[in-house]
C-alpha cells in the first residue's frame, strides 16, 4: 500500500533494534556521500566555482547539505508541522519555525546595521527578500498553502523527501515547474493591476533596528505563549526508562527526532550565514530560472517581465545558462537529507499510485504559481522575509497558515492517499 502524506516519517516510540549488516552498508554509504560532498565543496572553492555557480558555490553546497540534514533529522517540514498542529494539537514543530525566525532576526539585524547604518534613509537593504505587499501576495500565500496540503509538502519539503526516497516528490516538483510557467505567463497583467507601485514596508525603516527587533521578538514570544495556552496538554512523548547501551546510543544518533528548538536555531543560523556570504535562503531561484530559460527559448514569454527584471527582490530567477549557487543549495538539500536518512533506516522508495501522483502534480502547480507571484516560497519569503523584518514575509506567512488550516480542515491532504 502506498505511503500517504500523513504517514509519520519518524517513530514516536522506541523500538528494539540491533546493528545489522544492512546498517553497516547504509552508514558506510552515508559517510561516503558526506565525504564526497565535502570533496566537491573543496573543488568548487579551489576553482572558485568557475562556470558552475561562482565563488559562493562551495558555501551554497555545504549550506544546502546542512539544511538537508536539519530538515530530515528535525522533521522541519511545513506540511508535517502544521498537520500536527491542526490535526493533533501538537505544536512542537511550530516552535522550530518561531526559533528559526527569531535567530534569523537577530543575525539579519546585525548584518543590516553594518551594511545600512541608517534604515530610515529611504533605501532597502540590497538582496534581502523585502517584497511588495498587495492583494496578489495574499492570493499567492493562500494558493501556495493549498498547494502544500494537496501535494503533501512545500517545495523545500519535497526536495528533502527526495533524499528519503519519496517518489511523490517528483510529480510535485514537476507540477511546480508547470506552475512557474503559469506564473510567468500571468505576471505582467497582475503586475500592472496590483504590484506596480505597491509599497514594500520594512519594519526598521519606521523606528530603527532596536525597536524593530524588539517588536518582532515580542510578537514571536507572544505567539509562543499563545501556542502553550492553545495546547496546554503535555506534548512530550511518554518514554519509559532506558539503559544507556549501544542500542540506545544508536537510536539517539540515528533515529530519534532532533529537538525542535535545536533544529530551528540551526536553520536560522544557516539562513544568517547564507545572507552574509551570498544571498538569503530560497529554493525556487534555480528551478524557476530554468523554467523561464526554456520558455524564453521557445518564445512563450514577453521580452520583459515588468518589475521582476528591474527591481523586485526575491528568489524568482532571471534567464540562466548554467547551475547557480541556488542550484548547489538545492543539490545539497537532497543529498544531505539522503545522508541523514540512510543510517536511521528512513530511506525507503515508496510505491507511487496514479492518485498520489495526480494530487502531487496538481498541488505542485499551485506551489509554483504561488511562488512566482509571492517572489518565493516558505523558505524564501516565509523564513527569509520575516527574518529580514519585511511585512511581506509576515503577510505571506499568515496567508499560508490560513490556507493550511482550511486545507487540513477540508481534508484535502487525503486526496493522495
Amino acid at each position: 500500500m502506498a505511503a500517504s502524506p500523513a504517514t509519520e516519517v519518524h517513530p514516536r516510540t522506541p523500538r528494539a533494534r540491533g546493528w545489522t549488516r544492512g546498517d553497516t552498508i547504509r552508514t558506510t554509504l552515508a559517510i561516503t556521500l558526506a565525504v564526497a560532498l565535502i570533496a566537491a565543496a573543496f573543488w568548487l572553492e579551489a576553482t572558485r566555482g568557475e562556470g558552475v555557480g561562482g565563488s559562493a558555490a562551495s558555501f551554497s553546497l555545504l549550506a544546502g547539505t546542512g539544511l538537508g540534514i536539519l530538515f530530515e533529522r528535525g522533521r522541519f517540514c511545513f506540511f508535517c508541522i502544521f498537520r500536527d498542529a491542526f490535526e493533533k494539537r501538537n505544536t512542537r514543530g511550530v516552535y522550530a519555525i518561531l526559533v528559526a525566525i527569531a535567530t534569523g532576526t537577530l543575525g539579519y539585524a546585525l548584518i543590516f546595521s553594518i551594511r545600512l547604518p541608517d534604515p530610515a534613509a529611504g533605501s532597502l537593504p540590497s538582496q534581502a527578500h523585502i517584497g511588495p505587499v498587495s492583494p496578489v501576495l495574499v492570493i499567492a500565500g493562500l494558493v501556495f498553502g493549498l498547494g502544500i496540503v494537496i501535494s503533501g509538502g512545500c517545495i523545500a519539503g519535497h526536495l528533502y523527501r527526495l533524499g528519503e526516497g519519496s517518489l511523490r516528490a517528483l510529480p510535485a516538483l514537476a507540477g511546480a515547474i508547470l506552475g512557474f510557467g503559469l506564473g510567468f505567463l500571468t505576471w505582467n497583467p497582475l503586475f500592472r493591476l496590483f504590484l506596480e507601485g505597491a509599497p514594500a514596508p520594512w519594519l526598521p525603516a519606521g523606528g530603527g533596528y532596536g525597536i524593530a527587533v524588539a517588536f518582532q521578538l515580542a510578537v514571536l514570544a507572544g505567539l509562543g505563549v499563545w501556542l502553550l495556552r492553545w495546547n496546554p496538554a503535555d506534548q512530550q512523548d511518554a518514554r519509559p526508562p532506558r539503559r544507556v547501551d549501544g542500542a540506545e546510543i544508536t537510536r539517539v544518533l540515528f533515529e530519534r527526532r532532533w529537538p525542535a528548538l535545536l533544529t530551528g536555531a540551526g536553520v536560522g543560523i544557516i539562513g544568517v550565514a547564507a545572507f552574509l556570504r551570498d544571498q538569503p535562503l530560497g529554493v525556487t531561484s534555480q528551478l524557476s530560472g530554468l523554467t523561464r530559460t526554456g520558455m524564453d527559448s521557445a518564445h512563450l514569454l514577453p521580452h520583459t517581465l515588468h518589475g521582476l527584471d528591474q527591481r523586485l527582490a526575491g528568489c524568482v530567477a532571471l534567464v540562466v545558462e548554467t547551475i547557480t549557487t541556488n542550484g548547489w543549495l538545492i543539490l545539497g538539500i537532497v543529498l544531505g537529507s539522503l545522508a541523514a536518512a540512510l543510517p536511521g533506516r528512513r530511506f525507503s522508495v515508496e510505491r507511487l499510485t496514479a492518485r498520489g501522483a495526480g494530487s502531487a502534480l496538481a498541488g505542485g502547480v499551485l506551489l509554483g504559481w504561488g511562488a512566482v507571484l509571492a517572489l518565493g516560497c516558505t523558505v524564501g519569503v516565509f523564513l527569509s522575509g520575516t527574518q529580514a523584518m519585511a511585512l511581506s514575509g509576515w503577510v505571506f506567512a499568515a496567508a499560508v497558515v490560513v490556507a493550511l488550516w482550511a486545507g487540513f480542515r477540508l481534508r484535502l491532504h487525503r486526496w493522495g492517499s
